[in-house]
């Protein structure tokens, strides 16, 4: 099952952090055991998910899984945690065992709760307890129930937040410039968002470099990639390349397969 091109959120129950993270954490999740019911009835064994440079903490509540980050595997035990960047293309072998506990933070979110660069977390598997107290760990590996697990990491996170409170300068600067993309509807360059932030190029590049790990080029592509697939899939018969700034369907077509590795044609 790949993301976008199938719906692998059903496995999954989902929590929106409070006001006060929601720039930074994008959702909280939880295995759900209903959800792998449907999964596993519809002949999936794994889930695909394709690069999009977000932070994601992997806590293990169950047993023991398999995780692919681009073609390199990785033995997940049952007592481990870990962090992973999301870089590039990420698959989850799915068992009915499973039970894991997710906290996905957007581009440069880690680094404005916890202070920690997500530029040095590419192609890693980061144990979580190099980040995280192995005590908060242990209480979320209690047998509580996920609206007690998000109540815990959220305090943590909120309390940790609260102490770099005044220092994200460089993570204001590159959240401005994604919103100036998506309510231009993506259809800027990046001298164009630059240049509506007051601000030049090279700075622009430089920003984001330093938050994100890539250029503001390549991550307004992964943007629109996804945002124009998951509407041409929602929206298949009046779906229009233009509304994304494609010049034709070909054009967009070549960013599906550069981001995903499919063809639309996979799709039908």
């Amino acid at each position: 099952m790949i993301e976008i091109f199938q719906n692998i959120r059903e496995i999954y129950d989902f929590r929106k952090p409070v006001e006060d993270l929601a720039h930074f954490v994008e959702f909280f999740s939880e295995s759900s055991p209903s959800g792998f019911d449907q999964y596993f009835a519809k002949g999936h064994s794994q889930s695909g998910m394709f690069a999009s440079w977000t932070p994601t903490f992997y806590i293990n509540l169950g047993t023991p899984y398999r995780i692919q980050l681009d073609k390199v595997f990785h033995h997940i035990g049952a007592t481990d945690d870990i962090l992973i960047l999301r870089n590039g293309q990420v698959t989850r072998h799915i068992l009915p065992t499973d039970l894991i506990f997710t906290v996905k933070f957007y581009p440069g979110g880690l680094e404005a709760v916890l202070g920690i660069s997500q530029t040095k977390l590419d192609h890693k598997v980061i144990p979580l307890g190099q980040v995280l107290p192995p005590s908060l760990l242990m209480k979320m590996k209690q047998p509580i129930t996920f609206t007690e697990r998000v109540l815990i990491i959220q305090e943590y996170l909120l309390l940790q937040r609260a102490k770099r409170a005044k220092k994200d300068h460089y993570l204001k600067i590159v959240n401005d410039a994604i919103g100036e993309y998506h309510t231009t509807g993506m259809q800027l360059n990046t001298s164009q968002v630059a240049e509506r932030l007051f601000l030049t190029s090279k700075s622009i590049n430089r920003y984001f470099s330093k938050v994100i790990g890539l250029p503001p080029k390549a991550y307004f592509s992964i943007l629109r990639t996804r945002a124009a697939l998951t509407a041409f899939i929602q929206t298949r018969e009046t779906f229009d390349p233009w509304d994304y700034g494609y010049y034709d369907l070909s054009h967009f077509s070549k960013d599906v397969i550069k981001l995903t590795g499919q063809r639309l044609s996979d799709t039908l």
